[in-house]
């Protein structure tokens, strides 16, 4: 195999798999078992890859966990939108300045972003 082919068997990126699962669990209305998320994923992983996979998000707290006869079904805590600003707040709690964080959040926001930033935190779903 050359050096610019792709081994079928490497190892997917780091989070890619993640992403996968979570884009599943976004499409379905309800919380789906192991099999059905492994069901529905490309490339045929393994059973126990999907379990794990799923184990970890739930201890990173972007899914819920309930029992469903001998199984457990797994569901996210919050639509794309609310999961990027978990990780969002995730991220300026890892820092012991938040003002320094926020100040340098805000400084490379695009002059659109700002003023849309201005208006969420003025506007009537202030605190929301």
């Amino acid at each position: 195999m050359g050096s610019d082919e792709q081994d079928p068997r490497a190892r997917r990126a780091r989070g890619e798999r993640e992403a996968e699962i979570l884009d599943v669990l976004l499409a379905g209305r309800e919380p789906m078992t192991p099999w059905d998320v492994t069901g529905r994923l490309s490339g045929g992983p393994a059973y126990t890859t999907v379990v794990t996979v799923l184990s970890r998000m739930v201890d990173k707290g972007l899914l819920t966990r309930e029992k469903q006869g001998r199984a457990f079904a797994y569901a996210p805590v919050a639509d794309l939108h609310g999961l990027t600003a978990r990780r969002m707040r995730k991220a300026l709690d890892a820092d012991t300045d938040r003002q320094a964080v926020l100040a340098h959040f805000v400084s490379e926001l695009s002059d659109e972003d700002e003023q849309l930033l201005r208006n969420l935190l003025d506007g009537p779903a202030a605190g929301q």
